[in-house]
């Protein structure tokens, strides 16, 4: 009896975590700079299945990705457009009492839509290992919607660490607001001759 209890709160814990991979989806958006998504491509051109693992097809993975990238980025009201190029490369869907962990990995490349530039020179990696994960009552559609979930959670923050460390969505912003600096700058300067003009003629 006590073994049953302790594996049914753990199986309601597990599913609360999975809960959690879009939690953050329901509450305010917290804006990304200027960003807005354009459009997401998402290609699987060298899909490779790993280990011991349910099949899933190239179509099957980009039409989940797609979905979860479309949910997670269509929140951003920015005023400026840009693009999501995806490509996944590799997956492993262990069944029920298989030994293994569910695993996602694909390449992310970002477009700005206005110059045509790409933002990341070379493409980021992104991979999804679920150490802790419950796939007892998982079929394999709800394997597949939760690791692209997860993964378009780290697109996400990976997008947020180029924006603090190189400014990405934010540089506009940021020219505005040395453009304004340089104007009071000036101002100040002009004011500060125009008095020192006056106190000569006096």
């Amino acid at each position: 009896m006590i073994r049953k209890l302790a594996l049914l709160a753990c199986v309601a814990l597990l599913a609360g975590c999975a809960a959690s991979v879009t939690q953050d989806l329901k509450g305010p958006v917290k804006e990304l700079g200027d960003f807005k998504l354009g459009h997401s491509e998402v290609v699987a051109p060298n899909l490779e299945k790993l280990l011991v693992s349910r099949e899933a097809t190239a179509e099957e993975w980009t039409t989940v990705m797609d979905t979860a990238l479309e949910e997670r980025f269509r929140r951003f009201e920015g005023d400026r457009f840009y693009h999501l190029g995806v490509s996944v490369e590799a997956y492993s869907m262990p069944p029920p009492f298989v030994p293994g962990k569910s695993a996602l990995a694909l390449r992310v490349t970002l477009w700005d839509d206005e110059t045509q530039v790409k933002m990341n020179e070379e493409t980021n990696l992104i991979h999804i290992i679920q150490v802790f994960e419950s796939r007892l009552n998982l079929t394999r559609e709800e394997q597949m919607k939760r690791l692209a979930e997860l993964a378009a959670r780290e697109v996400e923050n990976w997008l947020r660490e180029q924006m603090d460390t190189q400014r990405w969505f934010v540089m506009a912003q940021d020219a505005a607001q040395e453009e304004a600096s340089e104007d009071v700058e000036e101002a100040s300067e002009d004011a500060e001759k125009t008095l020192n003009a006056g106190a000569a003629a006096g």
